[in-house]
């Protein structure tokens, strides 16, 4: 297959952005480098979890040599006693694509975390933050739990409860914080399907059977890979101390079979058993957006589809 490497015409219209998205476990990673070698493109990521150096075998990060030489941005940029931060990752992520613009490239953005890509790609205001006020409202979950801090979001902005998971702790707490410091809804500045520019979204996605397999199977070889010795590593880095790290799936088990409190097999149970409603959540993100086309994971012609459909777009912007 021919490879399009675009050249840089100021007179043309850029080449749309390419985003790869849909759940965990259906292969987004690797359609990205095939997608970026054709095309002449640049990988941005957009999950959470692969912003953090060393967080490597459990976030199913491509390594050196998987990459195939394809520039990749938004990894290992978070040490992992660092919390990863929405706003943060918008204002950087969004200067990568404007950079591989200028050297006359294709950004394609890959990953699972809902937010983030909508941070990237979409119109979003990131509302304040406030360490204080976030550790009150996280002290009220852990003393009332979660579904006394959806009631009383439901009570001061029910359009935000209706939008979030009832057992999303961290967005409820989320939700509170913003409209106690902005006394504004935290519905106002959720995400609108408004694209920033020209973007063709492509979803791949598997049977709920053939996705349950692989994410079993990803799990068994996230520990025969070496999670545990990796995880080892990281507590030296301060890993224990990481909000964000610390909860990753894969990582959060690892370290309880650390602490004694799971056995090697429940760990690996529990990690698939977690990554499962994961991929729900994702797919529940993606899902409803009609403006994601998609691709059955397995399609033995996927790369030539996705190709036609990014053509089909670039036709379409100029």
């Amino acid at each position: 297959m021919q490879r399009l490497t675009p050249t840089v015409d100021d007179a043309a219209p850029p080449h749309p952005v390419v985003a790869v998205v849909g759940p965990t476990a259906t292969g987004k990673s690797d359609l990205a480098v095939r997608l970026a070698l054709e095309l002449g493109g640049e990988v941005v990521g957009a999950d959470a979890s692969q912003l953090y150096r060393g967080m490597d075998v459990g976030t199913a990060k491509l390594t050196v040599a998987e990459r195939r030489g394809v520039p990749h941005h938004q990894l290992d940029v978070l040490g992992v006693r660092e919390e990863a931060s929405l706003a943060a990752y918008q204002e950087a992520a969004r200067a990568d694509l404007a950079a591989i613009r200028a050297r006359g490239r294709v950004p394609v953005v890959v990953g699972g975390s809902g937010l983030y890509v909508r941070a990237l790609l979409d119109r979003l205001e990131i509302p304040p933050t406030d360490p204080g006020v976030r550790a009150r409202w996280e002290r009220e979950l852990e003393t009332r739990g979660v579904d006394a801090l959806h009631d009383e979001l439901a009570r001061q902005d029910p359009g935000a409860a209706a939008r979030i998971e009832r057992r999303n702790g961290r967005r409820v707490v989320r939700a509170l914080e913003v409209v106690e410091l902005t006394g504004r809804p935290f519905s106002a500045t959720m995400p609108t399907r408004e694209l920033v520019e020209p973007t063709v979204l492509l979803g791949l996605r598997a049977d709920r059977e053939v996705l349950d397999r692989r994410i079993d199977d990803r799990a068994a070889r996230m520990w025969s890979d070496g999670l545990l010795e990796e995880v080892r590593r990281l507590e030296a880095a301060g890993l224990r101390e990481g909000r964000t790290a610390s909860r990753a799936v894969g990582y959060a088990q690892a370290l309880r079979q650390l602490d004694g409190e799971l056995e090697e097999r429940e760990a690996v149970a529990d990690t698939a058993a977690a990554t499962r409603r994961l991929a729900r959540r994702q797919q529940s993100w993606f899902g409803p957006d009609p403006r994601v086309v998609w691709l059955e994971h397995d399609d033995p012609d996927l790369l030539a589809r996705a190709l036609d459909l990014v053509a089909l777009a670039a036709g379409r912007a100029g």
